[in-house]
């Protein structure tokens, strides 16, 4: 039988995430206080700028996020190694159930607790960022875009110099990755300016088509159709 990529690998579930992380950024950005919900290193430099400038508040508003980020991904491991023995479900499936969960409850939080709001989105891309790292065999962020950036670049530089077929795939991989990232922005601010803060319930919809698609048993379709 050929190798079959498994679902949490495929480009079809790699494309629902990347809009709802597209999405998460766009409505921490645009709805929550200007924070970003996976674009750690401008928290990171916000949180820079403020702390240089005494403003311990707003410093606090970016540093928190940052933090968040890192637990999701101590959580995301600890997912995996939870359930490393079990049959019954996935990690990754427990993640991305986890993680939809999170942001719907994020929906019911005021402006007034938007530094909540922003660790709790910030602690669910965590989760998502180290549950899922890549597409077709092919490391990959679904969450951010810098690494994708400098792959689809490098592959198409790659496919000039050498007119290999495989690299031009390649990059066009991470550049649709990219594409859907910013399709998801786009969606996210849209909704937004429709429902405000519960506009990231959508996001949720958007988790639980990908948990569903990960109850398809790829293997055993090929070894149906064969």
């Amino acid at each position: 039988m050929k190798n079959v990529i498994q679902m949490s690998e495929s480009i079809e579930l790699g494309v629902v995430l990347a809009v709802s992380g597209g999405f998460m950024d766009a409505y921490s950005f645009v709805c929550r206080g200007g924070v970003f919900a996976n674009a750690q290193t401008g928290n990171m430099l916000l949180f820079g700028v403020h702390l240089s400038e005494g403003d311990w508040a707003k410093a606090l508003r970016f540093f928190l996020p940052v933090m968040s980020f890192a637990i999701g991904i101590a959580l995301a491991e600890l997912f995996r190694i939870i359930f490393k023995e079990k049959n019954t479900l996935h990690w990754r499936q427990f993640s991305v159930f986890v993680e939809a969960i999170i942001l719907f409850g994020v929906s019911f939080f005021s402006q007034r607790y938007n530094l909540i709001a922003n660790s709790l989105i910030s602690f669910a891309c965590g989760i998502q960022v180290e549950s899922f790292r890549k597409v077709l065999g092919n490391n990959a962020a679904t969450t951010m875009c810098i690494g994708n950036l400098r792959s689809a670049t490098q592959n198409m530089v790659t496919f000039l110099e050498t007119q290999k077929i495989e690299a031009l795939k390649k990059s066009l991989l991470y550049f649709g990755i990219i594409s859907s990232f910013i399709i998801g922005a786009v969606i996210g601010n849209f909704f937004v300016k429709l429902f405000q803060e519960t506009a990231i319930r959508m996001c949720s919809i958007f988790l639980m088509i990908a948990l569903t698609m990960m109850f398809v048993d790829r293997e055993l379709q090929a070894q149906m159709e064969e």
